[in-house]
């Protein structure tokens, strides 16, 4: 079977959501929908998947059918290379975003500075800023080192296609002072109103770590409860870099191990996922502890029998709770030979 992962990261770059249908009775049988309207055989669960964006599952005559739905991986545009960025940076692509940087300074806009970015630009934010093709599914943060600079990013940034978040740093006199310059210069009111200023949750923050905790906060909350309308939410808890490494290795011996239905307080919802290698090294996780040993042990004997297993986890039972799992709730768990 052709690798249906990079088949999957290929139509990422040209749809924002993508579903997975893996269908499983006697064999594995994938296959990928990038609009639910196109889906023939169980258009009720791709269109669910799809709508939720999250994981969905149908249990029917002893088949098991499981709709997984990605995403595009957000991008976290960060203009300005200072104390507060460092921080931002590192906490964002711990997240999941794929972290740009731009700043115009040589020593600020650095590879070395930013080793956690994806892309670090060196560049005017003038020019720098169409070039990014800013769309819906970008966040911005505007931690420049100045007000000039401040409005220079904001007047590129109105004429750009509206980000899902833009945030502007600086404190509350500063800021009306910077909007009525820019409604001067003919930014519409109405955009401006729609910037996150104060930047960040408003939790005392002090320190630069602190502050970026702020913001990534509030980045997470605009991203998992403000979303236009329910279809352009994700609430599958994907890390894309697995489905990213699952491209890259076609041929490799592995098992994967998946996520695929929860209930209560399980240490990760539906939609994780991890790989699991013949030396029972893996890449990424479903929570860790006894329950990810134990799975790693399946995994390990699926890869030498070959198929799939469907485990059930029951994390609110006396052994759970001797055994120092903390989390309650069930787990269902697909693991898969690769």
């Amino acid at each position: 079977m052709d690798n249906i992962y990079k088949s999957l990261m290929d139509g990422l770059k040209i749809r924002e959501k993508v579903v997975m249908v893996t269908c499983l009775n006697s064999e594995i049988q994938k296959k990928l929908f990038v609009q639910a309207d196109l889906f023939a055989d169980q258009p009720g669960i791709v269109s669910e998947a799809y709508r939720k964006g999250e994981p969905v599952v149908n249990r029917e005559k002893g088949k098991l059918i499981v709709a997984e739905p990605f995403g595009k991986t957000e991008r976290l545009i960060i203009l300005g290379g200072g104390h507060i960025s460092l921080a931002l940076a590192d906490f964002a692509a711990k997240v999941g975003f794929r972290v740009i940087v731009v700043d115009d300074r040589p020593a600020f806009a650095s590879g070395d500075r930013f080793p956690q970015a994806s892309e670090v630009i060196c560049d005017n934010f003038e020019y720098a800023i169409p070039k990014l093709e800013i769309s819906e599914r970008d966040y911005v943060a505007v931690v420049t080192r100045g007000h000039k600079c401040d409005r220079e990013c904001l007047q590129k940034l109105s004429a750009e296609k509206n980000a899902k978040y833009i945030g502007l740093i600086g404190s509350r006199r500063r800021v009306e002072d910077l909007k009525k310059l820019l409604k001067q210069s003919g930014v519409p009111e109405r955009w401006l109103e729609n910037i996150y200023t104060p930047i960040g949750l408003n939790i005392g923050a002090v320190t630069p770590e602190e502050i970026a905790i702020s913001i990534i906060a509030e980045i997470i909350h605009v991203k998992r409860t403000k979303a236009e309308c329910e279809e352009k939410r994700m609430n599958s808890d994907i890390e894309m870099e697995v489905i990213e490494k699952l491209a890259q290795m076609p041929t490799e011996k592995k098992a994967i191990v998946t996520v695929i239905e929860t209930n209560g307080s399980a240490p990760r919802k539906s939609g994780a996922k991890m790989i699991v290698y013949e030396d029972g090294s893996i890449f990424g996780s479903i929570g860790g502890g006894c329950l990810e040993k134990e799975m790693i042990d399946a995994a390990l004997m699926v890869m030498k029998q070959g198929g799939y297993r469907v485990k059930e986890a029951d994390l609110t039972n006396e052994v759970a709770a001797s055994e120092g799992m903390v989390c309650g709730g069930t787990m269902t768990i697909l693991i898969e030979a690769g």
